[in-house]
């Protein structure tokens, strides 16, 4: 009898189908991640940059490939173990110029299309930040770090030897900011070159004596430079503030001679806000550029707007539209300028007219980015929770969408995943307020339990996207149902509904969180709300510490990057603007902006048990906010944990510190939803 039970059970268990395999943080570390699509000029090829992860290595390496506009025959250009990024066409179509550190330098280099050894075209004494092709050929234009009363490249290199040999390392200021994003300023700023290879061992600087960065710190690129169809001029972005850059956001467009004769003219200077992505039309008559009016508010509409050159008269052409535009890319006509923005949930891929300023949606799910015109069609990025990134076409009229790259087809179709819908709810004040719940893999029937994940800015957006630190799909594979809200403050709904955060970060949007979260419950039977665990970072960190003291709802929380105390955090943090907009001033004047929605206030009625998460290079949430929050709990006596990253910033983005990262918050919450 125990021998038939015995055999019995071996059948069943050979016959019953695999637990499903959900996504792992593995899964997303071994993904191809695609980007910087490049059309050739005559529209056939499009070159681009992929990112595979070397464990061992602890690092990501960039590589270039190469696919035809309609997805034929892709293959890699690029195979040194040093990072190749940065594809850039030569006018001819027959070279990719790209940026390498191959030489032990961060240089140009260059590679035939047709197949062949790459050849390094600059070969400076700094490193490049970036470059952009003029349109002869032959001609850079590259951003550098240096001394601003540097004469030459080498007086940059002689004072850096200089400080290298010193023996003490004290560095002392005189302004803000001191330091920003995840470094300290060591007296260097980004400036903007012309680099000839008649003169291949020098550049002009475009920006003698600059007291900024051009590009812009710590997130712009090469999108902020732009150069004229004939070579003439250059256009790049920088702060105007000076002394006052920790607290206001203005950024001016500024028009230069490419020969260097003359100095740069400031063409934006009645718009108080930040402006952008200066391109020029295909007759370079005109300079397009995104611009937010609200000077202090980095979470303004970015409306589209083109610059006449010849008489620098201003256009707004998105007044009427109530969505931000984000990449720019003209059409070959010049009559229409492709772009990107957040819209319901998602990251839409739209075509604006620039006579009329009407606006059409060519594709509007998932997540698209980097629009390049090819001929009658639009190559793009493109996303969604169940598909890293991918580049696809779209006729210009919005018709015939196709995928044209497939590298990570084989890793997707491996994976079992979480089926998802997106809903809506009345949110606070009456609002309707969007969300998505997500099916764990697999799923089969039951009551599961539930990852309600915050998303930050706070003027951000959890949507159909797929994401390297926090992808939904990623808790779906461990097992939970997943929940995220797009709550009061969130971006993709119209700019009144992204403005009803300022000044009460724990008021709508803790309400529409609460009442998502009810929603989902009432609507999806699956959800156990009995084991509900809360995760956010940066403003979703706060949230977690403001929702700790006021609900018990919760099994567990996760807190990464997360402000404890709002008065302390305005004089920890770098970017004064930010918290200046969002409690209406500075705390000495209005305090009651800080006080208003505290967490450390309520930290007597702290219960739930919370990982607490911090980088030790995050200045904009220092760690002493994590480390507060940590102390509080552990002496409140409430079960917690302390996961520090002495070498991460804001985000976790060395790959083993991620794997650790998933592993670690995948166990705190199954831990108390057992």
């Amino acid at each position: 009898m125990k021998l038939g039970l015995v055999l019995l059970g071996i059948a069943l268990a050979t016959t019953s189908p695999a637990a499903a395999k959900g996504l792992t943080v593995d899964d997303m570390l071994a993904m191809q991640r695609v980007g910087d699509p490049r059309v050739s000029p005559d529209g056939k090829l499009v070159a681009f940059s992929v990112r595979d992860t070397d464990l061992d290595a602890n690092r990501g390496r960039f590589d270039l490939w190469l696919v035809g506009s309609d997805g034929a025959n892709p293959r890699r250009l690029t195979t040194h173990p040093e990072n190749d990024t940065d594809p850039r066409w030569s006018p001819d179509g027959t070279s990719i110029y790209f940026l390498s550190e191959r030489s032990g330098s961060a240089q140009v280099w260059r590679i035939p299309v047709a197949g062949g050894e790459a050849e390094q075209v600059t070969k400076l004494p700094i490193d490049l930040n970036g470059f952009a092709l003029f349109p002869d050929g032959r001609r850079l234009v590259v951003t550098m770090d240096v001394y601003p009363d540097g004469k030459t490249l080498g007086d940059t290199v002689k004072k850096d030897e200089a400080k290298a040999k010193a023996k003490v390392k004290a560095q002392t200021y005189d302004s803000l900011l001191f330091r920003h994003w995840d470094q300290w300023e060591d007296g260097k700023f980004s400036h903007v070159f012309v680099w000839d290879p008649a003169r291949p061992d020098d550049a002009k600087d475009l920006t003698p004596g600059q007291l900024t960065d051009s590009p812009t710190r710590p997130d712009g690129g090469m999108e902020e430079v732009g150069i004229s169809p004939d070579g003439k001029q250059i256009a790049f972005v920088a702060r105007a503030a000076g002394k006052q850059d920790a607290w206001q956001t203005n950024t001016n467009v500024y028009l230069v001679a490419a020969d260097g004769k003359g100095k740069p003219v400031d063409i934006t200077s009645t718009n108080p806000g930040y402006d952008f992505s200066p391109t020029f039309s295909p007759d370079g008559k005109w300079l397009a550029l995104t611009q937010m009016k609200r000077a202090g508010y980095e979470g303004d509409r970015q409306r589209l707007s083109v610059i006449e050159v010849a008489t620098r008269k201003t256009r707004v052409v998105t007044e009427a539209w109530d969505r931000s535009a984000n990449e720019l890319a003209w059409s070959a006509d010049g009559k229409t300028v492709f772009t990107a923005g957040y819209n319901l949930g998602n990251r839409s891929l739209f075509a604006i007219d620039i006579a009329s300023g009407t606006v059409r949606t060519l594709v509007e799910k998932g997540t698209c980015g980097a629009p390049q015109a090819a001929g009658d069609r639009v190559i793009f990025t493109r996303d969604t929770l169940t598909s890293p990134v991918e580049l696809y076409s779209v006729k210009a009229d919005g018709t015939e969408l196709r995928q044209i790259t497939h590298l990570n087809d084989e890793r997707v179709k491996n994976i079992t995943w979480g089926s998802y819908e997106q809903f809506t709810f009345k949110g606070a004040k009456g609002d309707t307020v969007y969300g998505f719940a997500i099916k764990p893999a697999g799923f089969t029937g039951g009551k599961v339990p539930v990852a309600f994940l915050i998303h930050g800015g706070p003027q951000g957006s959890f949507g159909d996207h797929f994401h390297y630190r926090w992808n939904p799909e990623f808790y779906a594979g461990g097992g939970f149902g997943t929940v995220f809200i797009d709550f009061h403050g969130s971006t993709g709904y119209g700019q009144a509904f992204t403005d009803a955060i300022n000044g009460d970060w724990g008021g709508a949007p803790y309400d529409d969180l609460m009442l998502g979260l009810d929603a989902a419950l009432a609507k999806f039977p699956w959800l156990d709300g009995s084991r509900t665990v809360a995760l956010g970072a940066s403003y979703g960190g706060y949230m977690v510490n403001w929702i700790n003291g006021h609900t018990d709802r919760f099994k567990a929380l996760v807190c990464h990057d997360g402000n404890l105390d709002e008065r302390m955090a305005y004089f920890d943090t770098e970017e004064l603007w930010f918290p200046e907009w969002e409690h209406g001033g500075v705390p000495w004047e209005k305090p009651e902006g800080y006080t208003k929605h505290n967490p450390i206030d309520f930290v007597k009625n702290w219960k739930t048990p919370t990982l607490v998460v911090h980088g030790a290079k995050d200045y904009r949430i220092p760690d002493t906010q994590g480390m507060a929050t940590f102390t509080a709990l552990q002496r409140k006596g409430v079960p917690s944990r302390f996961l520090h990253f002495p070498d991460e910033n804001h985000w976790v983005l060395k790959p083993q510190n991620s794997k650790l990262w998933h592993e670690e918050v995948l166990a705190w919450i199954r831990r108390w939803t057992r």
